[in-house]
């Protein structure tokens, strides 16, 4: 067989499938959820069915709420709240930060004590620890400074040492240093141990190496867990109203105590708890944005952003 047959017949043959595919105009069809859309008309349903029951059942009496919201006596208590949630988070982490520092150290003297105050604060019900400080004048009416087993240098009541508020953070604050201590040093060993290898082979100083590189990469893993635990300790300043303070919880309390109207006096609280804890969710979000700077290309979206895309996207079907 000549050449030119052998073109000729090549040039006649059908072309491959995948050149066919490549030449044809194939729409594209996006994979359906149907399942999808019914989860989403279950829960639609759902919480039209709540909001319904919110806005006819009479039991919430939303008269009430809305008389007792905003009085003078609920911000006051509302503050005292906020001061305990500020007080016990400051002095938790602080405390907690020194203590996560002992458990890291080289130090087994230091180890060994602060892992027995984790232990100890860790083991102990926090309502227990805050009687305990409540009535630590019933143990100890006297307090001094001296030489151990020794001649006493000051002497000072224990009556007059601290108030019931006092109490109350004492309390909240070495509680939460327990559980500070340890997200801390997680996230501290979470760090890859390279990055301070290398910082210590260009010759950085240590304080240097742990501000500039290991802190900031420990901040992402300490971050979600640290604010979980402040959300935690600001809805647990709850519990210092066994002491009496009038933090929002308790002064509910005396109010549906003298006028019966529990349920309207309870979302009073639980509205208060919402709003400040959905403040400090969308603080959290922008603190951990902060950090994730150099961790990824981009920065996480912002809410705003995202639905602003989401529109865009919406729009952009609607004109195909």
């Amino acid at each position: 067989m000549s050449t030119t047959s052998l073109t000729s017949d090549q040039d006649t043959a059908d072309p491959p499938p995948s050149a066919v595919l490549a030449d044809a105009d194939l729409p594209v069809i996006a994979r359906r959820h149907p399942w999808r859309w019914v989860g989403v008309a279950a829960v639609l349903v759902l919480l039209a069915m709540f909001v319904h029951g919110l806005a006819t059942n009479p039991g919430w009496d939303w008269p009430t709420f809305f008389q007792f919201f905003t009085t003078r006596t609920i911000f006051s208590a509302l503050w005292v709240t906020i001061q305990l949630t500020v007080y016990g988070t400051v002095l938790g982490f602080a405390l907690g930060a020194v203590v996560a520092t002992m458990r890291l150290s080289s130090s087994p003297f230091l180890q060994v004590v602060a892992w027995g105050y984790i232990w100890a604060f860790r083991s102990i019900p926090l309502i227990v620890q805050l009687l305990f400080w409540f009535n630590i004048a019933y143990l100890y009416q006297e307090l001094s400074l001296g030489i151990p087993f020794g001649p006493e240098f000051v002497h000072f009541s224990t009556n007059n040492l601290f108030g019931p508020l006092g109490a109350a953070v004492l309390g909240l604050a070495l509680h939460q240093a327990a559980y500070a201590a340890e997200i801390i040093r997680g996230g501290i060993i979470s760090v890859d141990a390279g990055q301070v290898e290398a910082a210590a082979a260009l010759g950085i100083p240590k304080l240097r190496q742990f501000f500039r590189i290991v802190l900031p990469q420990a901040m992402r893993s300490i971050l979600p867990n640290g604010a979980n635990e402040v959300i935690s300790l600001f809805k647990g300043t709850s519990i210092v109203s066994v002491m009496a303070i009038p933090e929002l919880f308790y002064q509910v309390q005396v109010i549906y105590g003298r006028n019966s109207r529990v349920v309207p006096l309870l979302m009073v609280a639980t509205v208060w708890y919402i709003v400040l804890t959905t403040l400090l969710s969308i603080a959290q979000f922008y603190v951990e944005r902060h950090f994730a700077r150099g961790a990824a290309r981009s920065l996480p979206p912002t809410p705003i952003q995202r639905v602003r895309r989401s529109w865009g996207d919406l729009k952009a079907r609607a004109a195909r």
